[in-house]
């Protein structure tokens, strides 16, 4: 069975720490209501082992949590199905690496996703030429088969955008992005197009941060905040790189993630501009 990135054990053993805590019980209380050894909840509590959903819903009625968006939010952590979406990666298990699976996982449980982009299209975002030109490039040597499956999962991310309740997104795009032309001009053409209609939803925030705007707090690099129902203590960012992906869960990265992002949309085109900045680009595209 697989539990997803460490940082949601570790978020989900902390909760579950607190709720014992709140229970007025000591962690051998708990097991012994739960007929377990101690050390098996001190495991889950310190996230040095996954847990089932199940055992997080003894550990739940032992505490006498009866609340269900936290007890949803907690057994999803758990590797149920959070938010309704069910895992349906699983199914590309064998072309996905690790640390893509775990961002899924996440992105599947979030209620909210923040992030800077500064060099391509979020994937939320992507058209199926795009995708599969990003791809392309960005893993060389791929089998016309794998190449396919990776542009199929990337296309059923998108589907966390119309899931009820569907994933409230917030994209800062550096103009970089706008520019870059990936796949050719038809398909960037394509592109622009789909980000203004995405632009239109509801659940979606996209502001482009122009070239004018100098220097910025993202010159470093993109990143994502994923945010989770009822609590902020489950946030994290995340740092993607070539070969793997670099989770921040403590409040002060959160902070200094949050605060800089905040600040980049204070830069950045309003909503309103940023759709009329992509047109524009377009109709010159």
């Amino acid at each position: 069975m697989q539990h997803g990135p460490a940082v949601r054990r570790r978020k989900l053993g902390a909760e579950l720490r607190a709720l014992r805590a709140g229970a007025g019980l000591t962690s051998g209380e708990a097991a012994g209501l739960v007929g377990w050894h101690q050390s098996k909840v001190s495991r889950i509590e310190t996230g040095t082992s996954g847990v089932k959903p199940a055992d997080v819903e003894r550990l739940l009625d032992a505490y006498g949590v009866r609340e269900s968006g936290l007890r949803e939010l907690l057994l999803g952590l758990a590797g149920s199905e959070g938010n309704g979406r069910h895992h349906w990666w699983h199914a590309y298990r064998g072309v996905l690496p690790p640390a893509y699976r775990d961002f899924i996982s996440l992105e599947s449980q979030a209620s909210g996703m923040r992030t800077l982009e500064t060099s391509v299209v979020p994937g939320l975002l992507q058209t199926p030429e795009y995708a599969r030109a990003v791809t392309r490039a960005a893993v060389g040597g791929l089998a016309d088969d794998k190449l396919d499956a990776l542009v199929e999962v990337r296309l059923a991310r998108q589907d966390v955008l119309r899931s009820q309740p569907p994933l409230e997104l917030a994209a800062v795009l550096d103009e970089a992005v706008l520019r870059r032309e990936v796949g050719g001009p038809e398909v960037m053409a394509r592109q622009l197009a789909r980000l203004r209609e995405a632009a239109a939803l509801p659940q979606v925030r996209l502001q482009v941060l122009p070239f004018s705007a100098g220097a910025h707090a993202g010159v470093t690099g993109p990143f994502v905040i994923f945010s989770f129902p009822n609590t902020t203590d489950l946030d994290v960012v995340v740092l993607d790189h070539l070969t793997s992906s670099l989770y921040l869960e403590r409040k002060e990265d959160l902070q200094a993630y949050t605060e800089a992002f905040n600040t980049l949309r204070s830069h950045a085109l309003s909503p309103e501009d940023s759709l009329d900045y992509i047109a524009g680009i377009g109709d010159g595209a």
